[in-house]
């Protein structure tokens, strides 16, 4: 039995009654971490990389530890770990930082967020690449077959989820880096919905890119983080350039520098920087392992919950998955049902979910509701999801 965390969380102190849903969306922060972001304001303040005064080697001190911390959280290094806004700042680097010029051809699935697909689909428009979208079947899989089919010899890059953010399920990850090598391509991790679920790692699983947000894990948002291979991060071009990525600079050349700190212009988010790596920590000291055992259970009793009370699932049911379910009410607007339950105290999400395509290829062409659990939630919160629902429900009959 895992101790209460509920405590550690000033949101759920401050409403006691709230069954939070939508940490798909963006997770609840704990006190730790956000004391851990304030401490940059309240004790440091300065610049990192840049001034040599006490102040700013403290900040530089700082962050290089957290990005330690970060990095050795999902199995790499600190010089393979470069900060970025979020999990799609870090994916349109992938896109736009790759030479394309030898082999065109990029293999994605329809059941990706549009943080992968627009990318991709903006170098296809501009005729750089030749994209190639991977169909899945209603019930939201993708079977190995269809990747071996549209993985080749011409295929430069695979960019993929490790953790649906509509269904919750997982695929192996594992297999399709083999595939992708065996064939001379790169594979890119959307570890977006993966990173905070279960233990992931980057060297064992042999990724050449993961990207990945803070605030999906207990951490701050604007603060995400692109792990990469390092000899995939010295052919991939800067999406941004200016301060700090420089050696040194005339006005007939430029000599950039050749390590992580080429894709970080400019002054970076230094207190979301801390505010990651305590999220690291509370997650490390809780246990990745007993944060995916914790979700199967509440996933087992989402099911439970969502078949007694008569809703359409969207996804698959009998996969391992973390508890997280997109569903409708028959004759209702998933918008509605959101608001219906937000009455019940019950925070969800409505909508697409920045998922269009697969939604609508799972069958929820309108879009649907999501619920979506964290360490944080327990079964007593999901009980109350089907009571509500259950009610919603006897008003669509």
């Amino acid at each position: 039995m895992m101790k209460d965390v509920r405590k550690d969380f000033p949101i759920l102190a401050r409403h006691p009654q709230l069954v939070y849903l939508d940490s798909a969306c963006t997770s609840l922060k704990p006190a730790q971490v956000i004391e851990a972001e304030s401490s940059y304001y309240a004790e440091l303040g300065a610049c990192a990389g840049r001034s040599s005064h006490r102040l700013g080697r403290e900040a530089s001190n700082a962050v290089e530890s957290a990005r330690e911390k970060i990095a050795a959280f999902v199995g790499a290094k600190a010089e393979e770990a470069v900060w970025t806004r979020n999990a799609t700042e870090a994916l349109n680097i992938v896109a736009y930082g790759l030479d394309y010029s030898k082999r065109r051809k990029v293999v994605t699935s329809a059941l990706e967020h549009h943080a992968v697909l627009l990318p991709w689909m903006d170098l296809q428009e501009q005729g750089k690449i030749r994209l190639e979208i991977v169909g899945c079947d209603e019930s939201g899989r993708v079977s190995e077959d269809r990747w071996e089919r549209a993985i080749d010899r011409d295929t430069a890059l695979v960019v993929t989820n490790n953790g649906n953010n509509t269904s919750g399920v997982s695929q192996c990850t594992k297999n399709l880096a083999k595939l992708a090598h065996d064939n001379g391509a790169l594979l890119c991790i959307d570890g977006a919905q993966g990173v905070p679920h279960r233990r992931v790692d980057f060297r064992k699983e042999n990724f050449d890119f993961l990207c990945f947000s803070a605030h999906k894990m207990l951490g701050p948002t604007g603060i995400g983080a692109l792990v990469m291979k390092k000899e995939r991060m010295a052919k991939l071009r800067p999406l941004v350039r200016g301060g700090g990525t420089v050696k040194t600079v005339t006005l007939a050349k430029v000599e950039p520098v050749n390590d992580y700190t080429r894709f970080e212009a400019g002054v970076q988010h230094y207190s979301g920087m801390l505010g990651f790596s305590a999220a690291c920590d509370y997650l490390s000291s809780y246990g990745m392992e007993n944060v995916e055992a914790h979700e199967k259970a509440l996933a087992s009793a989402m099911r439970s919950e969502l078949e007694n009370a008569g809703v359409q699932v969207h996804g698959p049911m009998d996969e391992q998955r973390s508890a997280l379910y997109s569903f409708n009410i028959h004759g209702a607007k998933a918008h509605d049902v959101a608001l219906m339950l937000d009455k019940d105290g019950i925070a969800a999400r409505s909508g697409f979910f920045c998922a269009q395509p697969a939604m609508e290829a799972m069958g929820a062409k309108g879009g649907a509701v999501r619920a979506s659990c964290y360490i944080y939630n327990t079964p007593e919160d999901v009980k109350k999801l089907g009571q509500a629902l259950a009610k919603v429900v006897a008003l669509y009959k």
